[in-house]
């Protein structure tokens, strides 16, 4: 039995993530894999709801709550989506996941991120990626490619952004047999590439057998 390639995306809002993700998992399916995208947070009913407080929600919220509102939306896909596929034989790709708590509320926002580890992976039942591809590019350049208007997090200033970047390379640093930073400069097909050749390496993915295959889609 093959075991099932569970991949996150990670970087500055602008790095890429979405076209990235999207571009791999059709990479995936030319491979004989039914792919699951998912993005986190969100995913889910009560992850929608969670979601759209985070990001839209302009009050007052502690890092505190702010961190455990991510993990609770985290907990609700990895046991509605993202556990039940791997289970069924499917691959999963995910735009973000822990990596990201790890890094805005621990490295950028003062949070211990060892406990932010520990946390998140009981939020998960000990889940977590295969690997983490990190887009990585100069904080003014991911500035430059967002959307007009800025939700809760983007809006944050320059400095901020500045110590999320610095969190995701040293976790990269820090965790190089799960994380792999990847340059975000570079044009998209050459960043794709960097991406499949990584994984070719580092897990143990081929194309699915097509018996496996017909089970899964079963």
């Amino acid at each position: 039995m093959i075991r099932s390639p569970f991949i996150s995306l990670d970087g500055l809002d602008g790095a890429g993530k979405s076209t990235q993700c999207r571009l791999l998992a059709d990479w995936l399916r030319t491979r004989g894999w039914t792919v699951v995208e998912c993005a986190d947070p969100g995913g889910t009913e009560i992850g929608q709801v969670l979601r759209n407080l985070l990001l839209e929600h302009r009050g007052q919220m502690s890092l505190p709550c702010e961190a455990l509102l991510f993990m609770a939306s985290r907990a609700q896909l990895t046991a509605e989506i993202i556990r039940p596929a791997l289970e069924k034989g499917q691959a999963v790709v995910c735009d973000r996941f822990l990596l990201a708590n790890v890094v805005y509320q621990g490295h950028a926002g003062g949070l211990d991120p060892q406990l932010l580890w520990s946390v998140g992976l009981m939020a998960t039942g000990g889940l977590e990626p295969e690997l983490t591809f990190v887009l990585d590019l100069p904080t003014e350049f991911a500035r430059s490619r967002r959307k007009t208007f800025a939700d809760r997090m983007e809006s944050r200033a320059t400095d901020f952004h500045e110590r999320v970047r610095t969190g995701f390379r040293k976790e990269a640093e820090r965790r190089p047999d799960r994380i792999v930073l990847l340059d975000a400069t570079l044009l998209v097909n050459d960043v794709q590439e960097q991406m499949r050749r990584e994984m070719l390496e580092r897990t143990a993915l081929t194309p699915k057998p097509a018996d496996e295959r017909s089970e899964s889609a079963g």
